[in-house]
């Protein structure tokens, strides 16, 4: 099993180490410290030594961070998390923030009257101090970097930095080498009149040198820093031993392979000026580069948008991902209808099966990120991930949530499907009518270029409004081609500027959650197409689904569908049908018949 179900938080070990923390940080003269879930790669997935957040407080979430004083400890957590961290923390250690309501500088203004507060200038962008700075100016508190990381010094047990092997991604799934991708880069360089770009992102760094690793868990991504040119060579300062002979043939000699610890020795070599991307890379980087007397440009990524971009050949590829990864959800799906009745299964034995049927179609290098399998109460903990103490039977009568993907060679893939156990009443129909509706406006939507995501977020959300309703995560992320399940910078989100464009593939998720009783989320991919011309000829984008995955018709209020909502389903069953037929057995087939009969 690539998932396992031991349970990651310690609440009891929270105030012991707050103590432990405080106690180091009247040492070195602080009057708080920052601790955030981030590595120095500012990647949202962190290796198991970077976890000092989850370390600290015992919170496990994907996001967040904790500013520790020394009569309180802000443990900042947005929606997806407001049900989740209760169970999580110690509440008499550890004070939720609802964040992003509210802001870390104010938190700080109102909870400290005069004192520095400590941060790791690695572990932080340039954006995220410069906001913390201006909000605090005029007050008695400040911040300050730290040469050193507290919660390093007092976390003995700290796991090792990864070591993952190093692989290489087929140029025919990459869609181009990678030196054709550092030279249309270093052109733009050029055009800046940039010499250098540091890449601190380990996703980026594997897009462009058509690299992928295993330093995170289920992400397959190369820890690592990267230099790149404006003659197109690379400098990758990376652990050289993850490196086989193989991978380093394929980097070839425009690629010079360096171990980390001589990063910060090779940015004080540089000739500027150096791009810096402001949100991405730590702070430490452009502060060494200044330091040393070497002009900082800030700046986007270069690789951020080609990357979200996705080629043909990328496409192409996430399409037969889907198709496979399609046909054993359909496959467990039937399991599920067959079992379930039966009573005795449990969260985990769900999680257990979905793993299997993927891994059966022999193409499987591991899940996109630990299932979420949420029966009743559980379905409504956004980013609920099941463990041994927290395992729930599946009942009749409730909805069973399950979040989940794969990592396959040709794609990422990530679908959500509520299923209905037994007759989970009319309301529980009504609320999951809704939120497929939202779903389906998304799917049919055709919009003029230049849209962001903020602009249509809402088109998801108006079913749910209309009954008072509504959830506290965007309604999309960005997805990579075999790389990070969520990737930036596009996302259908009230606070997405970036318009979406021809390749970027997102998510389709509204959903909707009542604490203590159900969650509701309906998901697919899709990929942004340019839209056929019709009426006067202005372009146009549209979606294309990626995901092939019958809804649960049982849990669907027909009347409650407007005709063109009627329509998009039936077609997608019926695709859904033309698709994996041919792709399952013989009774999940006479089940997938009727799974997608017309509504």
């Amino acid at each position: 099993m690539f998932q396992s179900f031991e349970s990651h938080s310690s609440p009891d070990q929270g105030p012991p180490r707050l103590a432990l923390l405080r106690a180091r940080l009247a040492e070195m003269g602080l009057q708080g410290f920052i601790v955030p879930r981030a590595d120095a790669h500012q990647g949202e997935y962190v290796a198991p030594r970077d976890e000092r957040l989850q370390w600290l407080t015992g919170f496990t979430g994907s996001a967040g961070f904790c500013i520790v004083l020394p009569d309180r400890a802000g443990l900042f957590i947005d929606g997806r998390y407001r049900t989740q961290v209760k169970a999580q923390v110690d509440l008499a250690a550890f004070t939720p923030v609802h964040w992003p309501e509210v802001q870390p500088g104010d938190w700080i203004r109102n909870n400290l009257t005069a004192g520095l507060v400590g941060f790791d200038p690695w572990l932080h962008t340039a954006d995220e101090v410069e906001k913390l700075e201006k909000a605090l100016k005029d007050s008695g508190a400040g911040i300050c970097p730290t040469r050193t990381n507290p919660v390093d010094q007092i976390w003995l047990d700290q796991p090792a930095a990864p070591l993952g092997r190093v692989f290489v991604q087929p140029e025919a799934l990459a869609g181009e080498s990678h030196g054709v991708k550092r030279r249309r880069l270093a052109e733009a360089l050029r055009q800046a009149g940039q010499r250098t770009a540091v890449l601190t992102l380990p996703d980026s760094i594997c897009w462009l040198l058509n690299i992928r690793g295993a330093d995170v868990p289920r992400n397959p991504v190369v820890h690592g820093f990267l230099l790149l040119h404006d003659d197109a060579r690379a400098e990758l300062f990376s652990t050289p031993a993850k490196f086989d002979a193989a991978v380093r043939a394929h980097l070839g000699p425009e690629v010079t392979l360096h171990p980390p610890e001589d990063f910060s020795f090779a940015l004080r070599g540089m000739t500027g000026p150096v791009r810096v991307d402001k949100g991405s890379a730590p702070l430490a980087v452009a502060n060494i580069l200044r330091e040393a007397g070497v002009e900082v440009q800030w700046g986007d990524d270069p690789c951020r948008l080609p990357k979200a971009r996705k080629n043909a050949a990328e496409i192409a590829a996430t399409r037969e991902a889907h198709l496979r990864d399609g046909a054993a959800m359909v496959e467990f799906l039937f399991w599920l209808d067959r079992e379930a009745p039966k009573g005795g299964l449990t969260e985990i034995d769900v999680v257990q099966a979905l793993e299997g049927f993927r891994r059966a179609t022999n193409a499987l290098h591991d899940i996109s990120f630990d299932t979420i399998c949420g029966a009743g109460p559980n379905g409504a903990i956004i980013h609920y991930r099941v463990t041994e103490q927290t395992n729930r039977p599946v009942r009749a009568g409730e909805l069973l949530l399950v979040d989940s993907g794969g990592q396959y060679a040709d794609g990422t893939t990530d679908i959500t499907r509520t299923i209905a156990i037994g007759d989970p009443g009319y309301e529980a129909r009504e609320c999951y009518t809704r939120v497929l509706q939202g779903l389906v406006a998304i799917s049919r939507l055709r919009f003029p270029k230049g849209l962001a995501g903020r602009d249509i977020d809402a088109l998801a959300r108006y079913p749910l409004w209309l009954a008072g309703q509504d959830y506290d995560h965007g309604t999309g992320h960005g997805v990579g081609a075999f790389l990070s399940v969520h990737e930036g910078p596009q996302r259908i989100s009230r606070l997405s500027e970036v318009p979406l464009e021809p390749g970027m593939i997102l998510s389709n998720e509204p959903g909707y959650y009542r604490e203590g009783d159900f969650g509701i989320r309906l998901e697919n991919l899709i990929v942004v197409e340019e839209a056929p011309a019709m009426g006067d000829n202005r372009p146009h984008l549209g979606f294309e689904t990626l995901t092939w995955v019958p809804f649960d018709r049982r849990l669907i209020l027909a009347e409650r569908l407007a005709p063109g909502e009627r329509d998009w389903l039936d077609s997608y069953h019926a695709g859904v049908l033309k698709r994996l037929g041919s792709r399952v057995g013989a009774d999940t087939l006479a089940w997938l018949r009727r799974a997608c009969a017309p509504i």
